[in-house]
Formats: C-alpha cells, sequence, structure tokens
C-alpha cells in the first residue's frame, strides 16, 4: 500500500521559511520521480517543482524558482521542499506526488499560509 504523509507546514510571515516533508512508504521510492504541488483556495492544482528519482535532476515553477529547493533523501525515503523569502501567494494546501510510468499517487497535504 502506497502512502505520502506531508507534514511541515503552518503559519509564516512574509519574508520567512518553511520546510516541508513527504514521508514515503509502499513503494521503491528511489526508483519513482517525486514532485510538490499546491492549490491555493478557489483555484485548480498548481504544480511547483519536481525531482529524479536519483536527485540528479531538479525542476521548478518559475513563481518558485530561486526560493524554493526541493530535494530527497532515498536513504530516509523522504521528500523535502525548502521554502524560503515566502509571499503570501504561496498560501495553498502543498501536495507531495509519486509518478513512476503509468502510476501516480497522492499524499493528503499540509497546509501553509504566509501572512502577518
Amino acid at each position: 500500500q502506497v502512502v505520502l504523509v506531508e507534514s511541515g507546514g503552518g503559519l509564516a510571515q512574509p519574508g520567512g521559511s518553511l520546510r516541508l516533508s513527504c514521508a514515503a512508504s509502499g513503494f521503491t521510492f528511489n526508483t519513482w520521480a517525486m514532485s510538490w504541488a499546491r492549490q491555493a483556495p478557489g483555484k485548480g492544482l498548481e504544480w511547483v517543482a519536481g525531482i529524479y528519482s536519483d536527485g540528479s535532476g531538479t525542476f521548478y515553477e518559475d513563481s518558485v524558482k530561486d526560493r524554493f529547493t526541493i530535494s530527497r533523501d532515498n536513504a530516509k525515503n523522504t521528500l523535502y521542499l525548502q521554502m524560503n523569502s515566502l509571499k503570501p501567494e504561496d498560501t495553498a494546501v502543498y501536495y507531495c506526488n509519486a509518478r513512476h510510468s503509468v502510476y501516480e499517487y497522492w499524499g493528503q497535504g499540509t497546509q501553509v499560509t504566509v501572512s502577518s
């Protein structure tokens, strides 16, 4: 059974930082590409960042480039998203995604709120 559990969300001030984690189980983590997506209130799902299965390549949506860093620890079966210089428009539910071939799984999400 594939399980993805996000954590680390919460309230941050503009300009602040948060680090999200996604603990994975039930599949061979180091063979799956991983990504983060988010959904702001009243908006659709937006892809944020992705990383290859071995961590050799990372990709970012333009609005988070140079502020967010995606990483993974394959020994711990965990995906991370370091978010710096947070802005109110980063407020959203953040979801962890695992993808391999035609298979795809999602976590339950963690809320990030950026407000003063």
